[in-house]
């Protein structure tokens, strides 16, 4: 059932009368990218994202929650301003694509801080994919080199073609330089970014894939320490956007390439668990990016600097995903309403609802 939201469906308020509650399927996710299109979407996700990292202070923090296996990990991502609460769930099992399983799956919530009643369900497979691309373009932006039009792409998985367009849309990359251990997965991405506005140029190795290019993107599935990038690939001046490396025990990057960069995160106490920064001491500076955003901090600073941006995710960029994806399905009428909330008439009265309803 699609419908116009009632209205006083907002973040301060319950839904409904009957606490009705929105909810974005995968189906109307899609329908929802087409309605406004890839590139604006991603546009317009980076800047809620931008503007909630200027108010960084007004939101509660804390790392996710894992629960690790020797499969995987599954994952909550809470956070919270003064009006409105969000977690994510998440999982990360590479091994699931082997067995034709998504490697990452996940859905979201919305809920009112002066209620507790939730005003949003949504998946957040696809809009996970769409926020972590939106993410690293925006972080670029800040820190990669003045005027850089090649990005090499390490790694041509599931989030590939959302980052090789996020960089086109917000840092204006021209052309995309692709390798993965797997050819067949650079076919499916070069294939896939056909009519996007971007000159492919799939690679043989990592070492031809990153000539020419001024910023360096890794997004690697593998759950493991690997180095997908020894330090004699990265030169001076690039900026390295590490996308793959986001939990424990897994990076992409040789650790002197990180002792040679200026780096730049988004929640330390995360980041040193999950992030690349785990090779290094606890008290290895970084900076933290919402500092660069909100010109408290420097970011590059001179054309010969390497700066990294060790991107693991964090909940206030799911919180803005979801808080624009609201906002959109109010406008666009693409959602559905799930009756979530027991809701009696007489608040003290959950009983005599139930029996109300007997058959």
């Amino acid at each position: 059932m699609n419908a116009s939201l009632p209205l006083t469906a907002t973040f301060n308020a319950v839904p409904s009368e009957k606490a009705l509650m929105p909810f974005v399927s995968v189906e109307n996710m899609m329908r929802l990218v087409h309605r406004v299109g890839l590139e604006q979407m991603l546009r317009e996700i980076a800047e809620v994202i931008e503007g909630n990292f200027l108010r960084w202070e007004s939101f509660d923090k804390t790392a996710r929650i894992p629960a690790h296996s020797a499969d995987g990990v599954i994952e909550l991502m809470p956070t919270a301003d003064r009006d409105t609460y969000g977690f994510k769930y998440v999982n990360g099992h590479p091994k699931n694509m082997r067995e034709g399983l998504q490697t990452v799956t996940a859905f979201g919530l919305l809920a009112d801080m002066h209620t507790g009643y939730p005003v949003l369900l949504s998946e957040m497979t696809m809009l996970t994919a769409l926020r972590t691309a939106a993410m690293s373009a925006l972080a670029a932006k800040h820190l990669a080199p003045k005027g850089a039009r090649v990005m090499a792409m390490i790694g041509n998985g599931a989030q590939s073609e959302f980052q090789a367009v996020a960089f086109k849309a917000i840092c204006g990359i021209e052309e995309v330089r692709l390798w993965d251990i797997d050819p067949r997965a650079t076919a499916k991405c070069a294939r896939n970014l056909q009519g996007h506005g971007l000159t492919v140029v799939p690679c043989a190795t990592a070492e031809e894939a990153i000539l020419g290019a001024q910023v360096i993107t890794t997004a690697t599935a593998d759950k493991r320490l690997a180095t997908i990038l020894t330090d004699n690939m990265v030169g001076a001046g690039v900026h390295l956007n590490a996308v793959g490396g986001d939990s424990p025990g897994k990076t992409e990057l040789a650790r002197d390439i990180l002792l040679r960069s200026d780096i730049f995160v988004e929640f330390p106490p995360q980041t040193r668990i999950e992030g690349e920064i785990q090779q290094l001491s606890p008290d290895h500076p970084v900076t933290e990016l919402w500092e660069v955003i909100a010109g408290r901090k420097p970011g590059r600073t001179d054309a010969a600097q390497i700066t990294l941006f060790d991107s693991v995710g964090f909940a206030i960029e799911d919180f803005s995903a979801l808080t624009y994806v609201l906002a959109k399905a109010r406008e666009t009428g693409l959602y559905d309403l799930l009756d979530m909330i027991a809701d009696p008439d007489d608040p003290r009265d959950l009983f005599g609802m139930l029996m109300r309803a007997k058959p």
